[in-house]
Parts: C-alpha cells; structure tokens; sequence
C-alpha cells in the first residue's frame, strides 16, 4: 500500500501543539473590518485550539504524517 500524503492545504493552515492538539488560525480578520465589532476582532486575534471532534477528522485525513 503507497505511503500517505499529508494534504498540502492543511500543512499551511494547521499546526499541532506538543501535545498533539490542532492549532489554527481564526477566520474573519481579512477584510470587511469595519462592521465587526471591536471584541470580536481581539478575540479572534492569534491562534486558536481546534475542538477535539474537528481534530480526530483533521489528524486523520488531513494530517496522517505529523
């Protein structure tokens, strides 16, 4: 059976933390700024901790080399 290939797209948007939790990005700071309120921009600043049951579906299918 051939080796499996981590999807390149989900090499740039997810990272794992040393604990093997999913890291990403927070959508909705590209554009179209002004009709977002200032806490929800703040807190989406950064990165942010995937849940756990979009995680096994990214780990596995996205991710099966790292």
């Amino acid at each position: 059976m051939p080796k499996l290939k981590t999807k390149s797209s989900a090499k740039k948007r997810f990272s794992l933390t040393a604990r093997g939790k999913v890291r990403f990005n927070s959508a909705g700071l590209s554009h179209m700024l002004r009709r977002r309120s200032q806490k929800m921009k703040r807190t989406n600043r950064g990165t942010q901790i995937m849940a756990a049951s979009d995680a096994k579906v990214v780990k596995r299918y996205f991710l099966p080399n790292a």
